[in-house]
């Protein structure tokens, strides 16, 4: 069941399942359910393996390797729930407190004047009385303009207890916020004012850590003194540091729409660079053994320096973990497999932290691994190229498109575009990437940083190209939205269909056609679908309104929003994005418009049937002469007109109420509806309403 070559492979596959599926049952019983079959499985599987010869137990292998499967199921469904914070006997939100007393357990980011960071909870007060709790809290704190408060790493606070549960998304295809944190164990949120917090003057953060990023800002310091161009110092602190630099849009876009977005990641290509660069220099130390344990020691000492000098983020640490476990195969193994090694470094990491499942970064980055093992060698083999040069050119595109190849359809389902001038991309700016990677380490260097200019020329020169091809016609398919069933049917034709080429395999070939083909008709079943759809939106904001009615894949969009408004951005475009809208007409509640099948005159919107009255400030203190019978009545601007007003003659099913009014007024319209029976949709702090027009 268990070869010694693939162990770890064949362990994480139920180890995954398990923590997945269990995520979803956060609860005591299930925890203590799946420790029970864990031992009871253990134990069996230990009685099986003393008594293998008395009993024969070789005959029965199908059996013990299904136990195989179901301990490590379980176990690792007993990771994921022995680490989910809300499980914890002690955890802050199961309480009620004055006051909590936490530290900072992120490097602070500013906006404005909103502060925002992950805290870790320490203890909560109630009667005078501390009492040592557990879990962490998402902190957005409002500094003072005058006299704003700095806070770090590690820094200990005492803050009002005011939590809130984390808001789950309330538009169609927002971002899920809520789903984002969770996967992070963190489950609360607050937002409070400087004068309600307290510092301790305490750093209780771990100290390593707290080394890493006092040392990162140091080296961004250091190149915010060498780089004059604003543009190449956010690059390069972001490329090379790991730093939160403000990159300008312009920038951001060139590198998303070429496909080389990942360069700006401190991650795995970056460590994998150093990692190559130093086995290339110390490759004189291969000869003996014991100069070989010596060179695994030099390398992986240089690379968690330079893991340190990142602040030791996220995507760096699981980067460096990985190349060193592939060293450490590498220097002392006998049997060199890079699955069992890829899978080995995955199990470590998610022994350590189960809830990185969910993390894109490490999804991606262990799939573009695998492609990079099982897929570039066969890439290359495609084409016999002499020249030594161009051989060498060709194994850049191998390697990018194994990695693209692999990892596209996670790309498409989680950022819905893909570059289509990818391979261009990555092959210019794998050369620029290993130039300023170097320089950009060497300038930290004393007495060296005299390179920074040309450093700094490297990275503005890089800069220009990308921009230029992400400038070139059609340079990215974007706005494409796929759904989880479409994801795995994708995923599967695209894996069958490599490993049915090379192994020449044609039944298998043609079942990922099969499977392809049922992909394509769930595409074209969307797209028609979108083509005839009907419906209209309305939207759940903070302070404004917007709702859109959509015919086929034009909409008109009536808002007071513009498109380049924050608030249409992450609320709204997304809606329209995964609609397959095209054409968007932005209307103003204030103007009479006739567009197609829509109305909007007076106080009055009719779409398709669907009649709108709008009653907005305007009607003030006013009486509204009015006859029909209408869908709904929407109430907009903070208007003081009571419902109690209308005209007998006016008949209406249900009331909207959007952002626009203040939350007495919200209250009252609320109370007014659930009076009278008439059912009301409030477009705050609530699922937006979705009309559908066909059925």
């Amino acid at each position: 069941m268990f070869k010694a070559e693939y162990i770890f492979v064949r362990i994480l596959f139920p180890v995954i399942l398990g923590i997945i599926v269990f995520y979803f049952f956060p609860t005591e019983n299930t925890k203590s359910i799946l420790a029970i079959i864990s031992v009871l499985v253990f134990v069996s599987i230990f009685c099986i393996n003393i008594t293998y010869k008395k009993f024969n137990a070789y005959k029965f292998k199908g059996f013990t390797g299904i136990l195989f499967f179901v301990f490590f199921f379980t176990f690792g469904g007993l990771l994921c729930l022995l680490n989910n914070e809300k499980l914890k006997s002690d955890y802050f939100a199961n309480g009620e407190f004055r006051y909590l007393k936490v530290w900072v357990n992120d490097e602070p980011e500013q906006t404005n004047d909103i502060l925002r960071f992950k805290s870790r909870v320490i203890s909560g007060y109630n009667d005078q009385k501390q009492i040592k709790q557990s879990g962490q809290l998402l902190l957005a704190l409002k500094v003072d303009s005058i006299n704003p408060i700095q806070l770090k790493y590690g820094d200990e606070l005492i803050i009002s207890a005011k939590h809130l549960e984390v808001e789950p998304p309330y538009n169609p295809a927002e971002f899920d916020f809520k789903r984002w944190l969770a996967s992070q164990n963190i489950y609360e949120q607050t937002f409070i004012n400087q004068n309600q917090i307290l510092k301790t003057n305490q750093n209780v953060g771990n100290p390593i850590i707290r080394f890493a990023l006092k040392l990162r800002a140091a080296q961004v310091n250091k190149y915010r003194k060498l780089i004059k161009n604003d543009e190449a110092f956010a690059v390069a602190s972001t490329l090379i540091l790991g730093y939160r630099a403000d990159l300008s849009k312009e920038t951001l876009a060139a590198y998303s729409k070429t496909g080389t977005i990942h360069a700006l990641s401190v991650s795995g290509s970056h460590v994998a660079i150093i990692f190559f660069i130093l086995d290339f220099l110390l490759v004189f130390l291969n000869k003996k053994r014991f100069l070989r344990v010596l060179k695994f020691i030099i390398i992986c000492s240089l690379i968690w320096t330079y893991a340190l000098i990142t602040g030791l983020s996220p995507s760096v640490l699981r980067s460096a973990i990985m190349i060193t476990i592939f060293i450490f195969a590498k220097t002392f193994a006998k049997n060199r497999n890079g699955y069992n090694t890829l899978a080995f470094a995955a199990f470590c990491q998610l022994i350590y932290n189960p809830f990185l499942v969910w993390d894109v970064g490490f999804q991606l980055s262990y799939i573009s691994v695998f492609g990079l093992i099982y897929l570039q060698p066969k890439i290359y083999k495609w084409v016999y190229v002499k020249n030594k040069w161009l051989n060498k050119i060709w194994e850049l595109i191998a390697l990018s498109l194994a990695a693209q190849l692999v990892t596209f359809p996670l790309c498409i389902y989680y950022f819905h575009q893909f570059p289509v001038y990818f391979l261009l991309g990555n092959l210019f700016i794998s050369i620029p990437l290993i130039l300023i990677m170097v320089l950009g380490i060497v300038a930290l260097i004393p007495f060296v940083d005299k390179i920074s200019p040309v450093f700094e020329w490297i990275i503005v020169s890089t800069n220009q190209v990308l921009k230029w091809i992400a400038d070139l016609p059609f340079s990215t398919v974007s706005s494409v939205w796929i759904n989880l069933p479409e994801l795995i049917l994708l995923s599967l034709a695209i894996g069958i269909f490599i490993y049915a080429l090379v192994n020449y395999n044609k039944k298998l070939l043609y079942l990922s056609l099969l499977i392809y083909i049922s992909y394509s008709a769930l595409i074209l079943i969307d797209d028609w679908n979108a083509r005839n759809q009907k419906k209209i939106i309305f939207f759940t904001l903070r302070k404004n309104y917007a709702a859109a009615f959509i015919n086929g894949i034009e909409t008109i969009l009536l808002t007071d929003l513009n498109s380049s408004d924050k608030n249409f951005q992450f609320f709204v475009k997304p809606a329209l994005e995964q609609s397959q809208i095209n054409k968007i007409h932005f209307v103003s509640l204030k103007t009479d418009t006739l567009i197609h099948h829509f109305i909007k005159k007076d106080k009055q919107v009719i779409f398709n049937n669907y009649k709108i009255l709008v009653i907005d400030e305007s009607l003030n203190y006013k009486n509204l002469n009015a006859i029909g019978t209408f869908s709904s009545v929407w109430l907009t601007g903070n208007t003081k007109f009571k419902l109690e007003n209308l005209p007998q003659e006016v008949k209406y099913q249900n009331i909207i109420v959007d952002a626009t009014n203040k939350d007495y007024k919200i209250t009252a319209f609320k109370n007014f509806a659930d009076n009278n029976k008439i059912p009301a949709h409030i477009l705050k702090k609530n699922p937006a309403y979705l009309v559908y027009l066909t059925q």
